[in-house]
């Protein structure tokens, strides 16, 4: 069998990808860390890390792409099971575990550059609406029409995020009554 250099240049990064993970665990490198120092922990080079991801922010980008695709199929096993709300809540729970603390500032450090160069963030900006897709369909399941599901889902989960930068910047303030209160929200006014 013939393998492309482009097909063996993605297996090598995947490989790579993976070594990162088993390095850090849940954890992601924090931006103070050095691509050198990323590396060690990895049992790589630092040059390896800056072809196959670029930089610091890429191997933070890819590294948490992972987690939340991960993250993501648990939930979604949630959501074929549950309601709009009962996703909702398995979100929130699933980002405000205290072992996840260290992927949410990741999570917001990467989406603060990838603001300004979201060309160099694709894979990550693509990845941002797979929580909104599927909070529609449940939207949807539970009877709003597509348009308004969409808008529905938009809002609930920009709402959570907002929810969890100030968990991030405030450590402990928990605000399960705003998460209340935005799955009140959600629900049809008579």
């Amino acid at each position: 069998m013939i393998v492309s250099s482009s097909e063996r240049k993605a297996d090598a990064r995947e490989r790579l990808l993976a070594r990162l993970l088993d390095a850090f665990g849940e954890d992601l490198p924090p931006p103070e860390v050095s691509l050198r120092e990323v590396a060690a922990r990895a049992q790589t080079s630092h040059a390896l890390l800056r072809y196959h991801f670029g930089s610091h922010s890429g191997v933070l980008a890819a590294m948490l792409k992972a987690h939340r695709s991960r993250d993501n199929a648990v939930l979604f096993k949630t959501a074929r099971q549950g309601t709009f709300d009962d996703f909702v809540v398995a979100i929130w729970r699933t980002y405000t575990r205290p072992k996840q603390l260290s992927r949410s500032r990741g999570f917001f450090h990467v989406a603060g550059l990838a603001a300004y160069r979201p060309e160099d963030f694709g894979e990550f900006i693509d990845s941002l609406d797979d929580l909104t897709t599927m909070l529609a369909s449940l939207a949807e399941r539970e009877g709003a029409g597509a348009e308004e599901a969409l808008t529905l889902a938009t809002v609930t989960i920009a709402a959570i995020r907002g929810l969890l930068l100030r968990e991030v910047l405030n450590p402990g303030t928990h605000p399960e009554d705003a998460v209340a209160f935005v799955l009140r929200m959600s629900k049809p006014h008579p």
